[in-house]
């Protein structure tokens, strides 16, 4: 164990698994063990875990999961991600397993009903960064909005180990925006992907050069008067959707996760993880676990 200075990783485990299963499966085949269980997702979600594990060397981890398709969002917005397929059949029984297989290792998986991982991520990003670096291991651009000086958000690019780790100075040079404008963005543009519209008519390069003049959706409306007939009458005409959609963007900082950092304490359970590696055919990831254990 490091006596360095402490550092979190939170696990973004949707993010994670999903992306693991099609990267694996792109070409029709799935890893499954000899009784038939699929188990590509899990395997490929270990992989990239134990990649960012000799990456970014935590001295603490955990892994938030989604708990369910009913939020406060939808609550707020039947329609938002009502847009969503349902997952691959194949997929479907890898989501009890893969948290199956991290409680063996020793990581602990947390998630709270009616709010979305992404919730517990940034609940947990600002509870522990004050006595923590925190990086966040994701492929979602969301997440970039809780980037401060003590929390990095590490985005999965294509290939093993290749990733684009945000501090504010990154975030700045490649999207042109601070960490909170990300949410104003995503109030004026919205998000085809969870199924918010944001302003009709309003894409990202307006909204960028809104938030580039103005500093935020606050800031555009309070100079509504000077901005082109066309972009002002579009905003008034959207309002309340502005409004809505950067709510529904905005991760919550203060969901009822009950989680301390020492609960997170990054100490690998060999041998209950061997066991149920062996049990899945892992073969490969027994070497790599004896390995980081050694």
């Amino acid at each position: 164990m490091s006596t360095g200075p402490q550092r979190m990783l939170l696990v973004d485990g949707m993010a994670l698994l999903f992306r693991a299963f099609y990267a694996t499966s792109y070409n029709g085949y799935i890893r499954r063990t000899r009784d038939g269980l699929p188990t590509n997702a899990v395997y490929g979600f270990l992989q990239y875990f134990f990649d960012a594990v000799r990456s970014f060397s935590p001295t603490h981890a955990a892994c938030c999961w989604d708990m369910g398709s009913r939020t406060f969002r939808t609550e707020m917005y039947a329609s938002y991600k009502a847009n969503r397929p349902l997952p691959p059949p194949e997929l479907v029984p890898q989501f009890d397993l893969v948290r199956e297989v991290t409680a063996e290792m020793g990581i602990p998986n947390i998630g709270v009903p009616g709010y979305e991982a992404d919730d517990c991520i940034g609940t947990l990003a600002y509870r522990f960064s004050r006595e923590s670096e925190v990086y966040i291991l994701t492929g979602d651009h969301d997440l970039l909005q809780l980037v401060s000086d003590r929390i990095r958000v590490v985005i999965l690019k294509k290939g093993k180990s290749n990733y684009a780790v945000y501090d504010p100075a990154l975030l700045m040079e490649e999207k042109g925006l601070m960490p909170h404008q990300i949410v104003d963005l995503k109030g004026f543009m919205g998000d085809p992907s969870d199924n918010y519209p944001g302003v009709k008519g309003i894409g990202e390069k307006i909204a960028l050069k809104l938030l580039a003049e103005y500093g935020s959706v606050e800031g555009v409306l309070a100079h509504l008067n000077e901005l082109p007939k066309g972009v002002r009458s579009k905003i008034e005409a959207g309002l309340d959707m502005l409004r809505l959609s950067r709510e529904l963007a905005a991760i919550r900082l203060d969901a009822p996760v009950q989680c301390r950092l020492s609960d997170c304490r990054f100490e690998l359970k060999v041998d209950p993880a061997i066991r149920k590696f062996e049990e899945l055919e892992f073969d490969g990831l027994i070497k790599l676990i004896r390995q980081h254990a050694g």
